[in-house]
């Protein structure tokens, strides 16, 4: 791993913004929401949480997958995976540019565990205090996401336990700009992301990216 594919991941989650505020867009302003003067900490403290959720299980799929490549030295495992990774950013330019929805299958595949967890989010609303935002962020941080899952396959060939940290780590401050603002109420920020022409260029983009990684892998 290099501070390029850091950068690539902070990257990809400042892009995919018009997804987070589609997905998580609601929640967080709720919970902005039920903190009257402390909203702004709140805020903060969720997505903090949300992000920290990201940097655990992206520390457990780097270390894990690293460790098996390790134990049977199986570069061509290896290979595979980064060839999945690959495939999965290009899905993830496709779900952005709303050229195809593939993507939202494997989503549904989260349902099995966070049908687990919700229950456990909906407990802690109304939140007794602003702190209860960052637990609940760190439960909220599990919900399927198709963006999340794309990421994750890069943590997973990333090296090791400390790079597939730092690839989520980077991804998930890449989205805190949106969070932020949307748990602000900013509209003019949610309009401009989720406008087609933004939403195909940085999908377009994303696919030029998963492709050139699939040649470099076949050659």
């Amino acid at each position: 791993m290099s501070n390029i594919d850091w950068l690539g991941a902070f990257l990809i989650g400042l892009a995919g913004a018009g997804h987070c505020m589609g997905m998580c867009g609601g929640i967080a302003s709720a919970v902005a929401l039920n903190g009257r003067q402390s909203s702004f900490q709140i805020t903060l403290l969720y997505n903090f949480g949300r992000i920290s959720s990201y940097l655990v299980i992206g520390a457990l799929v780097g270390g894990t997958v690293a460790s098996s490549v390790n134990v049977f030295d199986s570069t061509h495992f290896l290979t595979v995976l980064r060839a999945i990774a690959a495939v999965m950013i290009l899905l993830l330019g496709l779900y952005l540019a709303q050229w195809w929805n593939g993507l939202l299958k494997i989503e549904k595949m989260g349902q099995y565990l966070w049908k687990f967890l919700s229950p456990v989010a909906t407990k802690m609303i109304p939140l007794r205090s602003p702190w209860y935002a960052y637990p609940f962020g760190m439960v909220w941080g599990w919900i399927p996401c198709g963006m999340v899952y794309s990421m994750l396959s890069w943590a997973a060939v990333s090296g090791s336990a400390t790079n597939g940290l730092l690839i989520m780590g980077c991804f998930g401050l890449g989205t805190l700009p949106a969070m932020i603002l949307i748990g602000a109420g900013s509209a003019k920020y949610s309009q401009f992301f989720r406008s087609p022409i933004v939403r195909r260029i940085i999908g377009s983009l994303m696919i030029a990216y998963a492709t050139y990684s699939i040649f470099l892998l076949a050659n």
